[in-house]
């Protein structure tokens, strides 16, 4: 039997960062919004799965990265007491300073 998913929390931060992607692309073509929207929750879902199929970027705490398809998003995330917590969903053009500025402390 494969072990269970981890439950997946989206903080603040990252619903913002998913939001204003989603706005952006939905203003670009009707429904290109919700492809985006998909794109990120199926790979915080492959996250949630097996968090350990995706790179390590830090150790302490530490941090992985999983890729969207289609989409070029990275989502940020730490393993925490049986959970995922995504903190960061980010553009592959944006400076990695974004992403360890919000590296949760709690």
């Amino acid at each position: 039997m494969p072990p269970a998913p981890y439950r997946v929390i989206v903080r603040r931060e990252a619903e913002a960062d998913i939001t204003d992607a989603a706005v952006w692309y939905h203003n670009r073509q009707s429904g290109l919004g919700d492809e985006f929207l998909s794109a990120v929750e199926s790979a915080i879902a492959s996250a949630a799965e097996n968090p350990f199929r995706f790179p390590c970027l830090r150790r302490r705490p530490e941090v992985r990265r999983v890729l969207t398809d289609r989409f070029p998003y990275r989502a940020f995330f730490i393993r925490r007491d049986g959970a995922v917590i995504v903190f960061r969903v980010l553009h592959g053009a944006r400076h990695d300073r974004e992403w360890k500025s919000s590296i949760p402390k709690d």
